[in-house]
């Protein structure tokens, strides 16, 4: 199977679990934009040639209902759309495809014409995602019935509110949320407090996601109980940081994830695993250093922003491929000058770029000399996104620093009282959280 025709064969997935569709849950379209990059990387490298093994693959969706969806087994969360979780091992194109919609619940019976075939090995061209839905004729949807998304999207924009009265209309709720709010933070800092204060060394916490501050508290409270259970256990985080995540395990940056779904025993269990995943930090920070130097002094980081948690293994071996892959062609690059600059590997791409955010994104098998074109070409523009994205304000991932740029710029242009006493985040579309948030959009209608 080709990757146009697993494309057109997921579209019935596509449609059920697109971001696009979720801009009033951020929690949920976050989910799905994540699993659906990981499974983006997982097909292309199913369509490479010589590909010999892939990890397995743990993957969540939350999906909408669509006319295509059969035989639904799982209860409908109260935001009103239900939660599909799957592990990927398979081998090929057409059985992954399979394996989705299997999976999610959804008709097969477009696949009768592939089965039998074999699988295509052939690359993708021209690197197209597999998770953004290609453009059908309009004579598709009045024909199938499906619904059109580009329509829903256009009505969806058409009813978007004025800031000014979305703000006053949603204030008194934001409000009165954040409020009921405060005794769970109040608790959460407490907590955090009890827990770190009775530690002999210092250790901190993040979230990987923008969980609200109820489930925070039940994470950390987790934490807690097993720290009374078994004080020594603890001892092994010496010297890194938490990050209650979807799995368990340690990531790029060395921090040690604890799975919120895992069990005390499974957190025990990473516990006692430190010391190993340590030697291999040590080897990664190790050939960091030796391809900084290499490439003029750039520093290699993962930015879990721009995709999904990387295991440190596996960051490892992406590493040790770019490396080695340097090593076979002598660069001409002056010590420090790409100093201060940095760089994401990624095994799912085959041509160099750089984010708007000023970091170059650079496939782990490029070729030498066109990755030292390619830096030494864009070093300056590097360099200025990079100091513009650091005078940003804070934002969503999604909303780019150029674009958090114009919409500060024009708040400043409103009436002072217009978000006086409010918690706004700027992202994609209008919601008030769980906690009293308001999100609004970067490009916001007055």
């Amino acid at each position: 199977m080709s990757g146009a025709e697993a494309v057109n064969a997921l579209r019935p997935f596509y449609l059920a679990v697109h971001p696009d569709f979720f801009g009033q849950h951020p929690k949920e379209r976050e989910v799905n934009e994540n699993s659906l990059k990981r499974l983006n990387g997982y097909l292309e490298s199913l369509q490479k040639s010589g590909s010999r093994h892939i990890e397995p693959t743990r993957l969540t969706f939350y999906m909408r209902d669509t006319k295509d969806s059969s035989n639904t087994q799982a209860e409908p969360l109260s935001s009103g759309f239900r939660t599909v979780s799957f592990t990927l091992r398979t081998n090929d194109v057409q059985s992954t495809v399979m394996e989705v919609l299997g999976s999610c619940s959804l008709s097969v019976e477009h696949m009768q014409e592939h089965r039998g075939t074999e699988p295509s090995k052939g690359p993708l061209k021209g690197g197209v995602p597999f998770y953004r839905p290609i453009k059908w004729d309009k004579s598709y949807y009045a024909f199938t019935g499906f619904r059109d998304p580009e329509e829903e999207l256009e009505q969806a924009r058409r009813v978007e509110p004025i800031l000014k009265v979305w703000l006053k209309n949603n204030k008194p709720k934001a409000m009165k949320k954040h409020n009921a709010s405060l005794p769970r933070r109040e608790e959460l800092s407490r907590l955090k407090r009890e827990l770190f204060g009775n530690l002999l060394f210092d250790l901190s916490c993040r979230w990987q996601r923008s969980w609200g501050v109820a489930h925070r508290y039940s994470q950390l409270q987790s934490l807690t109980r097993l720290a009374h259970q078994n004080p020594d256990a603890l001892i092994h985080l010496q010297g890194h940081t938490i990050v209650f995540a979807d799995q368990s395990g340690m990531n790029s940056s060395g921090h040690v994830l604890l799975g919120t779904m895992d069990v005390h025993h499974q957190w025990t269990k990473l516990f006692v695993q430190l010391p190993s995943f340590r030697g291999l930090q040590h080897q990664t920070d190790c050939l960091k250093e030796r391809i900084s130097f290499l490439l003029g002094g750039a520093q290699v980081v993962h930015m879990e922003r721009l995709g999904p948690v990387r295991p440190i293994a596996e960051h490892y071996r992406v590493l040790s491929t770019f490396h080695k892959k340097l090593l076979s062609t002598r660069l001409h690059l002056h010590p420090r000058s790409l100093h201060g600059l940095t760089m994401v590997l990624e095994n799912d791409r085959s041509t160099p770029s750089l984010h708007q955010t000023g970091h170059f994104i650079i496939p782990s098998t490029c070729d030498p000399t066109h990755l030292q074109l390619f830096l030494q070409s864009h070093a300056p523009e590097a360099r200025r996104l990079t100091l513009q994205t650091n005078r940003s304000l804070s934002k969503e991932p999604s909303v780019s620093s150029s674009q958090m740029i114009q919409c500060c710029s024009r708040l400043q242009e409103q009436p002072p009282p217009l978000m006086q006493g409010l918690h706004v985040c700027v992202s994609h579309f209008y919601s008030v959280l769980q906690d009293g948030e308001l999100c609004i959009p970067w490009d916001w209608h007055s």
